[in-house]
């Protein structure tokens, strides 16, 4: 990522994240058919009965209901939203920005999703690498978007890419991080035949490969 200019990640609102979500929102940040493509790329990728993190999570994870996990732990900023999310058995506040490495021992995890979030990293390369560190070699993240955010907390870098441009952008990050493979960018806007209904829905997803060297 040193091609990118040093004001890249900064945000207009540069105001601790601690006081922009002390209070809980309990609404979805994607329409309905979004959040449906995001539980089906879950049920896609991660693997039932592992155990799995939430990072950036909030007060519902997407999971697909009919699936059980090992573990789902919720790695987020407002401690009432996550004591709200009915499938976290584990909840971590954390802020990313100020600590990007991550409470939890090498392999921990089958798996990761990071919903609707990515946007407002400061510093993803550092919080992707640790991420990798964190999930067993070959768990799978799921890291999902469209084209709504907090404006004022999104980086500066998102605000000038298109939706393909975030696609590559994100493809970066988990390059950059350099231990994870198979990375791929994946468009799952809802459609009827050819025509998108709805908020569009994207990801990319990579499989960790273990610490980096």
């Amino acid at each position: 990522m040193d091609d990118l200019p040093a004001t890249a990640f900064r945000r207009a609102d540069e105001s601790p994240d601690e006081l922009f979500y002390r209070q809980p929102r309990f609404v979805t940040h994607i329409d309905a058919g979004a959040v449906a493509a995001v539980t089906d790329l879950y049920r896609e990728f991660l693997p039932p009965g592992g155990r799995v993190l939430d990072l950036m999570s909030s007060w519902i994870s997407h999971l697909p209901p009919e699936v059980a996990y090992a573990q789902v732990v919720g790695l987020g900023l407002n401690q009432e939203e996550l004591a709200a999310n009915g499938r976290l058995n584990g909840i971590v506040v954390q802020n990313l920005n100020t600590r990007p490495r991550l409470p939890f021992e090498d392999g921990s995890f089958d798996a990761a999703g990071i919903t609707v979030s990515i946007d407002y990293l400061t510093h993803p390369v550092a919080v992707l690498r640790d991420l990798g560190r964190v999930l067993v070699p070959g768990g799978p993240v799921v890291i999902t978007f469209s084209n709504r955010c907090f404006p004022t907390k999104a980086v500066s870098v998102w605000h000038g890419l298109d939706d393909q441009g975030h696609v590559a952008l994100v493809q970066r990050y988990l390059e950059a991080a350099g231990n994870w493979t198979e990375i791929q960018g994946l468009d799952r806007s809802p459609r009827q035949g050819h025509r998108r209904t709805g908020d569009p829905l994207y990801a990319v997803v990579g499989r960790a490969t273990g610490p980096a060297s």
